[in-house]
């Protein structure tokens, strides 16, 4: 694996999906935003989660990107469109599965059995993370084509 790309490449893509997330947010798209609930999972403080989501979900794109590296280092090229098609898997996975997930790992988010508390406040994300907003998987499908395609796209392999 060429970590150096990885690093690069990793770090263009996730602050790209971020930025993407984040206009959506901003127009009104979604109402998710992932450095949000990722930094109330690790601190209580609602001014410092953005900052600690972030670099939590720099450090998670980091880690996918090595994913998708694996991935291409294996098929012995990468392309744009294999590394979208490993973002659409990926996005699907995310939407399907690590949101229903999430409330049982989130420390300050309600779910769909148990409702808000004092501590648990935060609304959960629901099937397909709809409670976000009708548009919520759409462009958390478009932001991980995206991500996929920027690394599928510059990613060199090792030779």
């Amino acid at each position: 694996m060429n970590i150096v790309s990885i690093l690069l490449w990793g770090f263009v893509g996730t602050i790209t999906l971020t930025s993407v997330m984040a206009a959506s947010h901003g127009f009104g798209l979604t109402r998710m935003s992932m450095p949000y609930l990722l930094g109330t999972m690790l601190t209580s403080s609602r001014d410092r989660a953005m900052i600690v989501g972030f670099l939590f979900h720099l450090a998670n794109g980091w880690m996918f990107a090595a994913i998708y590296a694996l991935a291409f280092e294996a098929w012995g090229q990468a392309t744009w469109w294999q590394g979208a098609g490993i973002g659409l898997v990926h996005s699907l996975f995310v939407v399907l599965v690590g949101m229903n997930v999430l409330p049982a790992m989130h420390p300050r988010m309600a779910s769909e059995q148990h409702g808000p508390s004092p501590t648990r406040q935060l609304q959960p994300p629901g099937f397909l993370a709809l409670n976000y907003g009708r548009r919520t998987p759409a462009v958390t499908v478009f932001a991980h084509l995206v991500y996929g395609a920027i690394l599928g796209s510059f990613y060199q392999l090792v030779s």
